[in-house]
């Protein structure tokens, strides 16, 4: 836990109370500019750290199952993907690909990322305001900076899970009642000028979390804008990023020993993790997406499977399958069952102790993801074989044999998709948005026995919350919901 001094944490409570205000108000907030927010919260450089760390600490440290960034995206992901198989309840829609708009699980994603985007705001307009001497322009620079960076982080999730939906730059309640919601090419124009600004701005280490890895830097910036210059077709752009990120030898490096400790916290491959409080009862010093990942007794505890089509991402002799994924064998009804598990974290419910110190944090982005970015937008920019490279750099660090360099293009995209998935497995929403952007999902979902009959494309967004519509008739609902 980022430690703060008392008058900070008065101040927290403040900025918690300000971001957890009751999801039916969530495009409703009441403008919060009074002399609380800038003469009070960002009178001077302590009190305005506090209100960046009250966000931060929100993001990471409600329950895995209510919030986007805690766990709750990783895991409709994995669910609506492919991943999982014999699911604890094979009945659940979005493992059936057959959501209703009466579906509200994903409500905490569109919930809890704007709650996020308002706490980023705030912290924006709040420093924009400020008219303290005490607080100093690199100071200044630098919060407003990261709001911005956890501001484009929410909406590339929210424009993922939604498709449309509202941009939300203030917390100006004349600007933000009855929102409509906005095309996603104008989300994704935010989202990059968010990014550029952030990394021309934040630091190039990690002085602001003391040497941790759990503030943006100027990596994460430029890593996030990686990601989304991929996803939006800006493969040049992409590699530039991803080749910026990768360059940075003396911060990140693979860990080509080990991979148990790829997920450690401050890994030599993190470039920004989630620092979660060990306070917390039901997660301790686990991260608290890992209380619902592994079974506990951790052998013989009852779980979800791995599906087949993820463990046929990894070739004989793959290091990731064997450091990465666990078993268990539990009983259920008169049934054995043999499942396995996700098991790139290795504290949970097992073992989680509260008020220890953390061994691991929440890995948000990674250095091999950079090699995966750079590796695909090679693939379609050119030279293939450059792209192949990247791949055969996560390959070897596997145990695996590299590919030749010699592919066709459909070969290159079909290895970059196999290889996503061996490294990426389980972790945010990857292989769900991976299917959906390169337009694969019906193909491979719809072969999925418990996703048949294939309801239709619709289901690759998730339904608008009900409330939201029901107050703000401006907004639609996702076609046929």
């Amino acid at each position: 836990m980022i430690m703060l001094n008392h008058h900070t944490n008065k101040l927290l409570l403040f900025i918690s109370a300000f971001l957890l205000v009751s999801c039916d108000k969530l495009l409703e907030i009441p403008e919060p500019k009074n002399s609380l927010t800038t003469e009070k919260v960002f009178n001077n450089e302590t009190q305005a750290k506090g209100a960046m760390a009250g966000v931060l600490t929100q993001m990471i440290n409600s329950s895995a199952y209510g919030s986007f960034s805690a766990g709750l995206s990783s895991q409709l992901g994995r669910t609506s993907a492919d991943e999982l198989d014999n699911v604890l309840n094979p009945g659940d829609n979005y493992y059936r690909n057959a959501l209703t708009a009466q579906d509200g699980q994903s409500n905490g994603i569109w919930n809890s990322a704007y709650q996020t985007i308002y706490g980023a705001n705030g912290v924006i307009e709040g420093i924009a305001e400020s008219k303290s001497p005490l607080l100093g322009e690199k100071l200044r620079k630098e919060l407003t900076a990261e709001a911005k960076f956890i501001r484009a982080f929410c909406y590339f999730y929210l424009v993922n899970t939604y498709g449309d939906v509202p941009l939300v730059l203030t917390i100006n309640l004349a600007k933000n009642t009855n929102i409509e919601r906005t095309p996603t090419t104008k989300v994704y124009e935010q989202i990059v000028t968010d990014l550029k600004d952030a990394a021309n701005i934040l630091p190039a280490d990690y002085a602001s979390g003391n040497g941790e890895r759990i503030r943006a830097n100027k990596w994460a910036a430029k890593a996030l804008l990686a990601r989304v210059y991929l996803y939006t077709g800006n493969y040049g752009d992409a590699i530039l990023e991803a080749t910026d990120v990768i360059g940075q030898t003396s911060l990140y490096q693979l860990e080509l020993v080990d991979l148990n400790k790829v997920f450690l916290k401050n890994s030599s491959e993190s470039i920004w993790q989630l620092q979660q409080n060990t306070q917390v009862d039901f997660s301790g010093n686990a991260v608290p997406e890992a209380i619902y990942l592994m079974p506990s007794p951790l052998h013989t505890g009852v779980s979800s499977d791995l599906s087949p089509n993820l463990l046929r991402a990894f070739d004989e002799g793959d290091l990731r399958k064997a450091a990465w994924i666990d078993s268990t064998d539990f009983v259920s009804g008169s049934n054995m069952v043999h499942a396995r598990f996700v098991y790139k974290y290795k504290t949970g419910l097992h073992n989680k102790v509260v008020n220890a110190e953390a061994p691991e944090y929440y890995m948000v982005l990674r250095l091999a993801e950079m090699y995966l970015v750079r590796g695909e937008a090679r693939v379609l920019n050119g030279p293939i074989s450059t792209g192949i490279e990247d791949l055969n750099v996560l390959r070897r660090r596997a145990g695996v044999d590299p590919l030749p360099t010699s592919l066709g293009k459909e070969e290159a995209l079909a290895a970059v998709a196999k290889e996503r998935q061996a490294e990426l497995f389980g972790e945010w929403a990857h292989r769900w948005f991976d299917l959906k952007r390169t337009g694969k999902a019906e193909a491979v979902l719809s072969a999925i026995p418990a996703k048949q009959p294939w309801r239709g494309n619709y289901q690759l967004l998730y339904p608008i919350p009900k409330e939201e519509l029901e107050r703000n008739h401006f907004l639609k609902q996702n076609p046929n919901y």
